[in-house]
């Protein structure tokens, strides 16, 4: 437990050194901007998507931690993918990790593929939806009992509420 904490306390201190520098440099190359390529070249569903939903979700980027307002959804429903709708994650499965995302333990079986990425110096597990192919985040084997945690961007994410 203790190992746990000092681990996602170490890895929040580095993303608040180091996401303003990377940020900046985002916003330079044109992050928030523009794509790299014609949007025809990407598999975009959702003719509604934002340009940052776009970016994240087709060139791999991040949204900032601690902006996304799925971080304070305590409703039970269930998540999904904002390109293509795909259920993605049940409300159950959410958890606070206090990392600045939305994070999960458990994903419904069979909705992503995986591919080791080894951005920011780092070797991580990126997961990204296996209907759309939209980038979602990274999954950790630090979750909650030593499970995983799907470490999400919320801008990838709708949410459905459970009918009352």
């Amino acid at each position: 437990m203790r190992r746990n904490f000092l681990k996602i306390t170490g890895a929040s201190i580095l993303g608040i050194i180091f996401y303003p520098l990377a940020s900046l440099a985002n916003n330079l190359v044109g992050f928030k901007k523009k794509l790299k390529k014609d949007e025809s070249e990407y598999n975009i569903i959702n003719p509604d998507l934002t340009n940052e939903q776009k970016i994240i979700m087709f060139e791999e980027g991040t949204e900032r931690a601690g902006t996304s307002e799925l971080n304070y959804e305590k409703r039970k429903g269930t998540y999904h993918c904002a390109n293509c709708g795909v259920k993605l994650f049940e409300s159950t499965a959410k958890f606070d990790s206090g990392t600045g995302w939305p994070s999960f333990t458990e994903a419904i079986p069979g909705v992503f593929v995986t591919k080791t990425d080894y951005s920011f110096g780092m070797k991580r597990t990126e997961y990204s939806c296996a209907n759309c192919g939209a980038h979602h985040g990274h999954v950790f084997n630090d979750g909650p009992d030593g499970g995983k945690r799907y470490c999400s961007n919320g801008l990838c994410l709708l949410f459905i509420p459970e009918s009352q």
